[in-house]
């Protein structure tokens, strides 16, 4: 008889949801744009069974992760981001020892060794460098958060967005718009002014080989390029990077199903 586990990611911007078969199969997944103190959670969750053809009872675990997980308190077990985001990684590379993770309001680089997180870093008290930050420069630029990795390749010229503060880089962004500069260089500055900021936190960790990037912001190529070039380091990503966190807490509750 098959085994299956749920995880539910409630991140500060977005909701996801796993649902493993015998702790390797990925039958179904869900991802809702709401996260933390919204419907999103209860969204994602009712979008997962409904796909799924499954139900809560024929779930063996259910095991919540992220940001707003304490918020559910119907699962079987809750556990911390950066637990879960270290397994799910591992699942996805065997072979990771350093992973990336922006999320809509935080930056994380876990340091791992066989799978278990040994050591990490964390930037949770400003936006500058995450989701948020990309959200608001996009709305500066009048443009769609998913079409700013396009945009930036196509700059011809460097331009240095120096203020690692969201606040002050938005003054800095109209005041480029305002001398004329190209949006497409202006977008490539502000991947870079990530960049730079998400290298400093990354080598009080220490970079090693492989390194896998996770969240959101690892769908813009433009901000692993820049990564990449400050680190010089290759970065790996997954198409399913955004759910990592709930792949871990799936595979976690796997665990913990075989247990009970």
């Amino acid at each position: 008889m098959s085994i299956y586990t749920m995880g539910i990611d409630v991140g500060s911007t977005s909701s996801k949801c796993v649902i493993l078969k015998d702790g390797q199969e990925i039958v179904c997944k869900s991802l809702v744009a709401s996260g933390t103190g919204t419907s999103g959670p209860d969204r994602a969750v009712a979008e997962l069974l409904e796909k799924s053809g499954l139900k809560k009872e024929d779930m063996s675990y259910i095991l919540a992760t992220g940001y707003g997980r304490n918020s559910i308190d119907w699962v079987d077990q809750q556990m911390s981001e950066l637990s879960c985001h270290a397994r799910g990684a591992y699942h996805l590379f065997p072979e990771v020892h350093t992973v990336i993770d922006i999320g809509g309001q935080d930056v994380k680089v876990l340091q791992i060794e066989n799978g278990a997180m040994v050591n990490f870093q964390m930037n949770d008290k400003c936006a500058a460098g995450t989701g948020r930050f990309l959200d608001v420069m996009a709305r500066v630029l009048e443009v769609n958060v998913s079409d700013l990795a396009e945009l930036g390749a196509k700059s011809t010229k460097k331009i240095g967005i120096s203020s690692t503060c969201t606040v002050f880089a938005e003054s800095e962004v109209i005041s480029q718009l305002a001398q004329g500069s190209d949006k497409c260089d202006i977008i490539n500055g502000i991947h870079h002014s990530i960049a730079n900021r998400v290298a400093g936190l990354t080598h009080r960790v220490g970079v090693r080989d492989q390194l896998v990037m996770t969240g959101g912001v690892a769908q813009n190529s433009g901000v692993v390029k820049a990564l990449e070039e400050e680190l010089g380091h290759t970065i790996l990503t997954s198409p399913i990077t955004q759910y990592v966190g709930a792949l871990g807490a799936s595979l976690f509750a796997y665990q913990k199903a075989l247990k009970k």
